[in-house]
This record gives C-alpha cells, structure tokens and sequence, in this order.
C-alpha cells in the first residue's frame, strides 16, 4: 500500500511514471539534436539496473504509480532493458509497462521484451516516404523501423501507438498519407505538435504545425467525430475515424495544453525527479540514493520534489525559456 502520493498543491496527483534509460540515440532527428549528437551522460552518473528497478519498484509500491513508460533517448540501448522490464514486471505486477521507442532495435527485441512482461509500446515514426525519412533523422532506416513495428505487433506488445511530428515544409502534407496506413496495418496514430525541446533551441510557434490544421487536413479526405470516451488524464484528443473503431490522436501540447490534468513524473537517466516535462528544476534522487537512503526517505523526497509542481509550462508566457536539456535528455 502507498506511504504517499505524488500530489501537488493544485491538486493533481501523479500516477504514471516515465522513465529515461539513457540520453543516447541512433537517430539524429532535426527536431530533436544536431548532426553530429550530443555529449552524453558519462557512465558513472547514470543509474544502473539494480538503481532503476529499485527506483521503479518502491513508486508503485510507496508511491501508488500505477503506469510505468520506459524512454530515452532510444532505450533500446540500454543493454540492460529486457532484464530491467522482467524485474520490475515480478515485482510490480500490478503496473502497466510500456515503451516508447524508434523502432530501429523492435525486430530484434519485441519478443524478448514482450516474455519480460512489457504490455505496450509506442513508436515515433513521422513518415512513411524514404526520402523524408532520411531527411529528417539524418539516417537510411525507415525499413528497419517498419519491420519493427511488424515484430512488435507479432510479439503482442499491442495496441500499437504510432507518434508523428509535422513540420511544415518537410512532411506536413503527409498526415492523410500517414493516417490511411495506420489503418491500413492497426496502428494507433498520434499527431503531437513540436514542442520546445530540441537541443538546438531552434524552436518557433511560427513553424509549427497546429492541432487544428492537422485536424482539418485528416478532413479533407476522412470523416473524424471526437471520441465519446472519457479522455481523462489521457493527453492525445482522440477522433473516431467514419464512425469507428479506428481512431486517431492530435496532441496538442503547445495550443491546448492538458496541464490542468496532468498525472506525469517524469526520472532521468541520471537519478533526477522532473515533474513536468518543460521544468527547469530537478530533484537528485540518485545521491541519496547511492548514500545509503532507505526506501521510504527516497518516497519522502520523490514527493516532496512533486509537491512544487507549477500549474501549467508556460510556453505562452513571454518569459518562458525552455530547458537547458534537450527531449533526449529528459525522456519523453
């Protein structure tokens, strides 16, 4: 049973848990890092398998974190991923366990991970055209990503969610294109609009691709009504395509943002409490941690770091500035 609850003092109380397993990738997307990478967390300052578990293991056991999303960076890296999932599964069996991944690795790994206990994952693909593929991740591999999501369906590790970016001028013409062969294969789709967080701050309202033209470009060729599901803490809107059951998701961060229902944590790689995703504080819990902090001292801080949480992330605010870390670091 909880000890605490992740709550802050508008309220909300955080029950899904994202996890970064590393700040490290084999893509080099224009929205997320420059060409040639970034300097990644020096080995000794990330959290090892046995600290992740444990991490993992007491939110759900003192903390009532009742989801738990593994990122990265791609962690598919993380050699210790399939292990890290198996442990966390036999000890929290009560969590959902899911994914969010590239896909580059999925063929190889979808079901071993799917034996570990993962339920779900979800995938970042923003075409389906090779070239625009190319253009954006700076790597030839859009073929691997697909057979990964083959695998990955194959392994059970469904309903597969699918996540797009738009960019205008590179692939915002592609949204149809992308919708007809989600469900053409049974994929969910999710639109999300670019969000300040790419490590070169290169960031405008300006170019980004809204809620609402993507919703009135899936239009012109599709009949979307919004879903009579509860949408709760969910963050993606979701649309029920010709009457269902098929349905896609426009997640609108930056235009209609769901702060007000927020129920995320997010732990870095190396240790740190984030508790939104446009935060500019941390909390170390990896010190504490490795200095001998008992399991009920760490929930005491985990909850203490949430409490603090600000009402919403302001990027309408005209002082708002975006992180000093870049998506890759934090982990979506």
């Amino acid at each position: 049973m909880a000890s605490f609850q992740l709550s802050d003092r508008f309220g909300r109380i955080a029950t899904d848990l994202r996890v970064s397993l590393t700040d490290r990738c084999n893509l080099r997307c224009t929205y997320c890092m420059p060409a040639e990478g970034l300097p990644w967390l020096p080995d000794e300052s990330v959290l090892a398998d046995d600290e992740v578990v444990r991490l993992v293991t007491l939110s759900a056991r003192l903390l009532d974190v009742r989801s738990v999303r593994f990122t990265g960076g791609e962690p598919l890296l993380r050699r210790g991923l399939p292990d890290i999932v198996r442990r966390v599964r036999e000890a929290a069996p009560e969590v959902d366990l899911s994914l969010t991944t590239n896909g580059l690795g999925l063929v190889h790994q979808a079901s071993v991970l799917a034996a570990a206990g993962l339920d779900r994952v979800n995938v970042s693909l923003d075409t389906i055209r090779p070239r625009t593929f190319a253009e954006i991740a700076r790597r030839d591999r859009l073929g691997d990503v697909l057979a990964g999501l083959d695998a990955a369906t194959a392994a059970g590790l469904g309903p597969v969610k699918v996540n797009a970016v738009l960019m205008r001028g590179v692939n915002d013409d592609q949204a149809r294109e992308l919708l007809g062969w989600a469900l053409e294969h049974g994929y969910e789709l999710r639109f999300i609009e670019q969000m300040p967080l790419d490590a070169q701050h290169g960031w405008s309202r300006e170019a980004m691709v809204t809620a609402d033209e993507i919703v009135t470009e899936l239009e012109r060729e599709y009949v979307l009504t919004p879903s009579p599901e509860w949408r709760g803490s969910a963050p993606a809107e979701r649309f029920l395509v010709a009457g269902g059951p098929a349905t896609v998701g426009v997640i609108a961060s930056v235009t209609r943002p769901f702060c007000g229902d927020c129920d995320r944590v997010r732990l870095t790689a190396d240790g740190q409490v984030r508790d939104c995703l446009f935060a500019r504080r941390e909390s170390d819990l990896r010190t504490p941690l490795r200095e001998g902090a008992s399991d009920e001292e760490l929930a005491a801080q985990w909850a203490r770091a949430v409490g603090g949480k600000r009402a919403g992330h302001g990027i309408d605010d005209p002082a708002f500035l975006q992180p000093e870390r870049p998506m890759s670091a934090i982990g979506g």
